[in-house]
């Protein structure tokens, strides 16, 4: 069953489904160029452009997913991953995080946040969820800082768009300690 949590009156947090990816496409179009600098794909070469791309990933739930804020419509997202390989099974990914503009400053960041969090806890053999936050992002950095993530590792030079640069911190949150 998926999550579900209260924001604000009748706010969820929820698997993103089959029937919500058209939304969820047009989402992650709007969240890459909004900002370019905080995500590291662009919108001709996002692997989660269509529909059809991620079908099969979400069917691999609950390895793979997409947490949605919905507010009527969709107004944010995240993703968790857990890592493919076995011997890294051990780790969750959490990706591309967003909120719509308008949406912010109202709790979904962290409400999404939460929700990739606790369904890592819930995984079997998970030990800890890593991320990646741009330095063009300070207020995300901020986000996961504030749940208990710390930088393990910092890519200078990790993204460019406009003729602008940007760093990425790796971070990661221990579960198992």
């Amino acid at each position: 069953m998926a999550p579900v949590a209260p924001v604000e009156g009748i706010v969820v947090i929820r698997f993103v489904t089959a029937s919500d990816l058209e939304a969820y496409v047009r989402l992650r179009r709007e969240a890459l160029l909004d900002a370019p600098l905080a995500l590291s794909a662009s919108p001709e070469d996002d692997f989660a452009s269509t529909r059809e791309a991620l079908l099969p990933q979400i069917a691999r739930a609950p390895d793979w997913v997409i947490f949605g804020a919905f507010d009527d419509a969709l107004v944010g997202a995240v993703g968790a991953m857990r890592d493919r390989h076995l011997k890294a099974a051990h780790k969750v990914h959490v990706w591309g995080m967003y909120v719509t503009p308008a949406a912010r400053g109202r709790g979904f960041a962290r409400a999404l946040l939460d929700a990739a969090i606790e369904h890592a806890r819930g995984m079997a053999g998970v030990a800890c969820v890593r991320l990646a936050v741009s330095s063009a992002a300070p207020h995300a950095r901020r986000l996961y800082e504030s749940a208990g993530f710390r930088v393990w590792g910092v890519e200078p030079d990790a993204v460019r768009h406009g003729g602008r640069v940007a760093e990425e911190s790796y971070m990661d949150l221990r579960l198992d300690g």
